[in-house]
């Protein structure tokens, strides 16, 4: 099987890229920086500007499947100028790559996407399954919506399609979790809001585990990329704070001064999201770490 990845070189990306190897899956994947073009065994670069619609053609020579990981960072500050490109990169990159099979001779068979389960609308109460037909009304919600419409555009070449709603992914190396334990190293960590917002979590091993097996067994359709028990904004504060032997004596940051300081952005840790991931389970994935204490040993430890 040979696979071509777009956003190869993020955090996801690049422990996908590592699974794959390890699976004997040659992997072909694009990058829009020139001097990041490698070749090594089982693994070779390309050259794309989504925005201008370029794509190497020779990218999809043998590609049996696609999967599109690239997306400007959501942890940046939210303004105006830069939630365009929040949405934009992800919409390019999914209409690059859609136009590209349209203009170019090739075998692609399945078309994986990555979402994120901020589409669903925040509760403290509902459990939301890859069913669920409410959308949060937040910028997020609005992306996630654009996002996965372009995703289905590729059903229409006759292509298998899948959406992978990502939970918070948590690496010792970068994403939320750096961030989060900032604070607590220091002594200064504190639940956000009321504490009592649930977030969906997966263990980085367990993100990667997911995309190959979707792949490997060709499923289409959404799913819902967490583990399979998420835990309040509170408890994974505590949890991490063990980890450092720190104390959380601090009260709760309000929600004014995280909106002050973080403007429109602070929706990613007020929000919560009580999400399931029953769908994977029943498709036979088993997960790594189904527990935070041991996903964070295994990070942390």
């Amino acid at each position: 099987m040979k696979l071509l990845i777009a956003g190869a070189t993020g955090l996801i990306g690049k422990a996908l890229v590592a699974e794959c190897r390890e699976a004997g899956i040659e992997v072909h994947y694009l990058t829009t920086q020139k001097e990041k073009i490698e070749e090594k065994e089982g693994c070779r670069g390309f050259f794309w500007n989504p925005k201008k619609g370029i794509l190497d053609a020779e990218a999809l020579e043998g590609v049996s499947a696609i999967i599109n990981l690239a997306g400007a960072s959501i942890t940046k500050r939210w303004t105006s100028r830069y939630k365009k490109v929040l949405l934009q990169s992800r919409i390019e990159t999914a209409r690059a790559l859609h136009q590209a099979l349209q203009q170019n001779r090739h075998q692609v068979l399945h078309y994986i996407s990555a979402s994120g389960i901020s589409i669903y609308p925040s509760s403290l109460v509902q459990l939301y399954h890859e069913n669920e037909t409410a959308i949060s009304e937040h910028f997020l919600g609005a992306v996630v919506v654009q996002w996965e419409a372009a995703a289905d555009a590729f059903e229409g070449l006759g292509i298998k399609v899948t959406k992978v709603r990502t939970g918070i992914v948590l690496s010792k190396d970068d994403g939320a979790l750096p961030k989060m334990l900032k604070p607590i190293k220091m002594g200064l960590g504190a639940a956000l809001g009321t504490g009592e917002q649930w977030q969906s979590w997966i263990h980085i091993s367990d993100i990667a585990g997911i995309y190959l097996h979707l792949l490997q067994h060709q499923l289409e359709g959404v799913f819902n990329a967490v583990s399979p028990n998420p835990v309040t904004n509170k408890k994974m504060t505590l949890l991490l704070a063990q980890q450092y032997q720190k104390n959380i004596w601090l009260p709760n940051i309000p929600k004014w001064f995280l909106r002050l300081i973080l403007g429109e952005m602070a929706d990613i840790a007020l929000e919560s999201q009580l999400v399931a991931s029953e769908k994977l389970l029943d498709a036979g994935y088993r997960f790594h770490f189904v527990n935070l204490e041991n996903a964070l040993e295994d990070l942390l430890g």
